[in-house]
């Protein structure tokens, strides 16, 4: 695959062996991930970097990771594939990894063959995206996981909506661009007023 991997997580063994796993499925190159900057350098010579989150004791702790990513300034750095991955996958887990704007959860162990089938699945295909107060990344509103009791947790108010689609050779392209709901704008701005 024409794409650069970023592995993001604590220096320890399941990071080394996710490097090892990613090494051999044939991506132009892996590094360790040390910040937004050095992803926006690849991005020149490799318009899509996947950023890949090795296993933490609480996935909380690549809130900032995850941040950093999505709220990054440059569009092909905020749109870029954002993976968690491990051992010990849970309701919560995806829960959390859901709500910080992940494209993905994959369950460990997985064969390279497996792995690569799945991150695949992030390129050549149309992907929505949501940005709302606090909030930005792909779709969520048919994930049964990030809902409590099947009720909708959203908080409402107006947002951002984007169809994109990420190719390895051009980079990422905003096919379109909506805002919504109108209504509430307009009553956050009659409010402001």
């Amino acid at each position: 695959m024409d794409a650069y991997v970023y592995i993001a997580g604590p220096d320890d063994d399941r990071c080394a062996a996710l490097f090892d796993l990613v090494s051999g499925i044939g991506f132009t190159g892996v590094s360790s991930f040390r910040g937004i900057a050095q992803v926006s350098e690849q991005i020149a010579r490799n318009p899509i970097c996947f950023i890949l989150c090795s296993s933490v004791a609480d996935p909380r702790q690549l809130r900032a990771t995850a941040a950093a990513v999505r709220f990054c300034d440059q569009p092909s750095v905020r749109f870029s594939p954002l993976i968690y991955l491990t051992e010990h996958p849970s309701i919560e887990t995806t829960m959390a990894c859901a709500n910080m704007g992940f494209d993905d959860v994959v369950a460990l162990p997985q064969s390279r063959a497996q792995l690569r089938e799945r991150l695949e699945h992030q390129v050549g295909e149309m992907k929505v995206y949501y940005e709302a107060s606090g909030y930005f990344g792909p779709d969520r509103r048919r994930n049964t996981v990030s809902r409590r009791d099947g009720a909708d947790v959203r908080q409402g108010g107006p947002f951002r909506r984007f169809e994109l689609i990420r190719d390895a050779r051009s980079g990422i392209s905003v096919m379109r661009e909506e805002m919504g709901p109108a209504d509430a704008a307009v009553a956050t701005l009659q409010s402001l007023a």
